[in-house]
């Protein structure tokens, strides 16, 4: 089995995160021919580009028949992926989730192939894949290496994450704000808690009684499951008036003091990575030099003032690209070289 023949359903292909799914599959060499894109009924009959050349007709969720793909890369929310993804799983479609409802299932792997590839044999038990948080994947990127060589105790971070991660809805909502700050025609808030024209709000998701949102509780649970279990980690997560790209201010203990060029040597060399100011502290990530790319950005390293044992950084990345879309193809590819050695299913 290789990528001209495989056969893939794009479930939630015409929102944001599909719609860069079928960008780049379409980079990386997948064949149009094989690859299906399927949405709610609403959707059904549209044509949706897929790469410079291909146009696919939307397929309705509800009729579609996954026993006929190899593949499902699903995005369409987490209710949908409740019933849908199951389905599919039992019909011998191996699922990649990009929702957050089988993120904390026991027998479901989570991934990022740059830190727990081999998780993926676990995929065994319900057929289903997860893809984890856009904020906690740039993270647990930048960690595993530095893990590897010292061990992480604990993770203080506070995420910038922009407003394409609630969705096309909270995309439009930044745009008709913005415009009605300068027309005298107030936008209401509807898809997001408070107005985000020119605002930051510290609250995504649902809050807790613990006092933390679900956003925050998610990327604690989620980089435990990841990359080790005993890392203790407290975030705070906030919406902030950018279109594409998430951000993170990330204090971390570790076991023993780590030398800032020491740091900096693993990342450089680490795999999904590329470090900006390493010669000029200038030369920062923002989310306007991560939109687009595949890689997680990481500047200002430096050694925390406050802990003998910790380091701090920023990261930058492109939160439709490697913390979804990207990440999803990338667990196929993995998926795809595991299944040729007959190790998975």
């Amino acid at each position: 089995m290789n990528k001209s023949t495989l056969k893939i359903a794009v479930v939630g292909a015409t929102g944001n995160v599909g719609r860069v799914m079928l960008n780049i599959l379409a980079e990386r060499g997948f064949n149009a021919a094989n690859v299906y894109a399927v949405a709610s009924e609403n959707s059904k009959g549209k044509k949706i580009s897929f790469g410079d050349d291909s146009v696919l007709t939307v397929e309705g969720l509800n009729d579609f028949d996954f026993s006929t793909v190899d593949v499902g890369l699903f995005s369409p929310g987490s209710k949908i992926s409740a019933e849908f993804a199951t389905k599919a799983a039992k019909a011998g479609c191996v699922v990649i989730d990009n929702t957050s409802y089988f993120r904390t299932d026991p027998k479901v792997p989570l991934i990022i192939p740059e830190v727990n590839p081999e998780d993926i044999l676990d995929c065994k038990n319900k057929n289903i894949i997860a893809n984890p948080n856009c904020a906690i994947a740039p993270i647990a990127i930048a960690l595993k290496p530095l893990h590897d060589v010292n061990p992480v105790k604990r993770v203080i971070v506070s995420t910038y994450q922009s407003v394409s991660g609630a969705g096309k809805a909270a995309m439009e909502e930044l745009d008709q704000q913005t415009r009605s700050l300068f027309t005298g025609t107030p936008k209401p808030s509807e898809k997001l808690p408070r107005p985000i024209a020119y605002n930051l709000i510290p609250h995504i998701d649902n809050f807790l009684e613990s006092g933390y949102t679900g956003e925050e509780n998610k990327m604690r649970d989620e980089l435990k499951k990841i990359l080790d279990s005993t890392i203790e980690l407290s975030a705070t997560c906030v919406r902030v008036p950018v279109f594409v790209g998430h951000c993170s201010s990330v204090h971390v203990e570790f076991e023993k003091p780590f030398l800032v060029a020491d740091a900096l040597e693993i990342l450089q060399n680490a795999p999904g990575i590329q470090v900006m100011d390493a010669d000029d502290p200038l030369d920062y990530a923002t989310p306007l030099d991560a939109a687009g790319q595949d890689d997680v950005f990481i500047s200002r390293l430096r050694q925390d003032v406050s802990h003998k044992n910790g380091l701090v950084f920023w990261t930058a990345s492109d939160n439709l690209r490697k913390g979804a879309a990207l990440n999803a193809v990338q667990i196929l590819e993995l998926w795809l070289e595991y299944k040729n050695k007959k190790k998975v299913a």
